[in-house]
């Protein structure tokens, strides 16, 4: 590729642009890899959208390219989580800390209070800021055993505005896979689990999920609401914060993340290529099995989180020597593994073991943990 100035003078000449890339085997917890196509097609786009001559960071947020998109993004939603057509679709902006003000904004009024289940660092920031808003009450916390498990014994009263609980905690590696039966409505964030498994959207009154973990890059956030709960509050809200507004306006009160929507969309293309959330779980259940049985093989590592409530998604576990940590982190490095270090809360490891994740990755692991276990153990 030649490379002029403004004036036409040749500068240099450049490699072309190579489209098939080493990858590592990357375990961060977010923002997360993407399918390989996903990456391809984006990257194409960014050029050329569909043959328009048009760059997808480019187009117009009410062009007939992007409506194209939205409206396929959304059909995509529906159709591989049987959404309810009660229900609306949104692809806001503001990641799920937003959602954290947003949802008691909307649903909370002055005279009601909330209800929370505290399972780790994000339910606790949702807590702090819808006490901003009104009054919160937490059923039930599991931090007395640093966020280990997921609480159980507990109810939901009856008269209370909502509840909510995050479905799977990143930085704990725990996951509530039976939804809490309730009688009042239901708000969950599932930033970390969204299209991982099979759901009764039914069960849910409002779903919130950050684009950057199993649905695209970050920059856009994924709502799914029953429209029935509201314009119930009374609060005067914001309009960029009324869940109201952005139905009006199809997700267009404002300028969307046009790229994060698209590129939300091919993910979403790639699921439904593969068979959907039916077969993605299938293999999400044997990635996690794999690994957590290695864990539990291995005389080096041992599992942070209860047997019952171990997240399919984000792996933790440490060393029974922590002095062995740090050589662990490099000798995978050297493997091309990366993003397995732990929390800080946690310390030790972090495998996340999300939608795009191959099991040749999670193998490589295992094969990574079984030859230093040889290692140290001669």
């Amino acid at each position: 590729m030649l490379i002029f100035d403004l004036k036409g003078v040749f500068i240099k000449k450049r490699k072309s642009f190579k489209t098939e890339i080493k990858m590592k085997h990357n375990f961060g917890a977010g923002p997360s890899n993407l399918p390989q196509e996903v990456y391809k097609e984006a990257s194409q786009a960014i050029l050329n959208l569909n043959d328009t001559g048009l760059s997808v960071l480019e187009i117009s947020h009410r062009s007939k390219e992007f409506d194209e998109i939205i409206i396929e993004a959304e059909r995509l939603v529906r159709e591989l989580l049987h959404v309810p057509r009660a229900y609306s679709v949104l692809f806001l902006q503001g990641g799920a800390s937003t959602q954290f003000a947003m949802a008691p904004l909307n649903l909370l009024p002055k005279d009601g209070y909330a209800t929370y289940l505290d399972t780790g660092a994000w339910s606790t920031k949702a807590v702090k800021q819808a006490e901003k808003i009104g009054e919160t009450k937490i059923l039930a916390s599991s931090s007395d055993r640093n966020y280990s498990y997921i609480p159980k014994d507990f109810e939901i009263p009856s008269d209370a505005s909502y509840f909510h609980y995050t479905s799977n905690n990143t930085i704990f590696g725990t996951e509530v896979f039976e939804t809490p039966k309730s009688s009042i409505p239901v708000v969950v964030d599932m930033s970390s689990d969204i299209f991982s498994r099979e759901i009764e959207v039914s069960d849910f009154d409002l779903i919130y999920a950050g684009a950057q973990k199993n649905l695209g890059p970050a920059g856009m956030t994924l709502v799914i609401i029953n429209d029935d709960i509201l314009g119930k509050s009374g609060n005067i809200i914001p309009s960029m914060l009324d869940y109201q507004a952005h139905i009006k306006a199809g997700s267009r009160y404002n300028t969307p993340p046009v790229f994060s929507i698209y590129t939300s969309m091919l993910t979403l293309r790639w699921l439904k290529q593969k068979g959907g959330v039916q077969v993605i779980e299938k293999e999400n259940i044997v990635k996690a099995r794999t690994l957590y049985e290695e864990i539990e093989r291995n005389t080096l590592f041992k599992a942070t989180a209860d047997v019952t409530d171990r997240s399919r998604m984000n792996v933790t576990f440490v060393m029974e020597n922590g002095d062995l940590e740090a050589e662990f982190l490099e000798f995978a490095k050297k493997r091309e593994i990366v993003g397995i270090k732990g929390h800080r809360s946690v310390g030790g490891f972090r495998a996340s073991i999300y939608n795009s994740i191959g099991i040749q990755s999670v193998n490589a692991l295992v094969d990574a943990m079984q030859e230093f276990e040889e290692q140290k153990t001669k």
